[in-house]
């Protein structure tokens, strides 16, 4: 009979084991999950990194002249009054070659 009972006692230790280390919210559940959430951080702190620079870029807009003119000369173009503006053009690579074959 004792024995009986130690190999009942020890099937169902197998069988919680089992349970424990393989099934749903086990442990390989939980190491998945806590991957999943170290990645979601790295990507957090990226994003967070990001709007930083956006929040900066922002308040240098509202507050500063010098980032409106910069934006404005390397977005837009523009130049100011008395100003002459050169545009430096660089040949392609294939006219470049072309020309110094004849």
């Amino acid at each position: 009979m004792l024995r009986w009972a130690a190999l009942v006692l020890l099937v169902l230790l197998v069988a919680l084991q089992v349970q424990l280390w393989s099934g749903h919210g086990g442990l390989r559940d939980m190491w998945r999950l806590q991957q999943n959430v170290a990645e979601q951080k790295k990507g957090n702190e990226a994003i967070k990194q990001r709007n930083e620079t956006l929040s900066a870029e922002v308040e240098d807009l509202k507050h500063g002249n010098e980032a409106i003119e910069e934006r404005a000369r390397s977005e837009l173009g523009l130049i100011k009054p008395g100003e002459t503006f050169i545009q430096v053009v660089e040949p392609a690579e294939g006219k470049a070659q072309r020309r110094d074959e004849h």
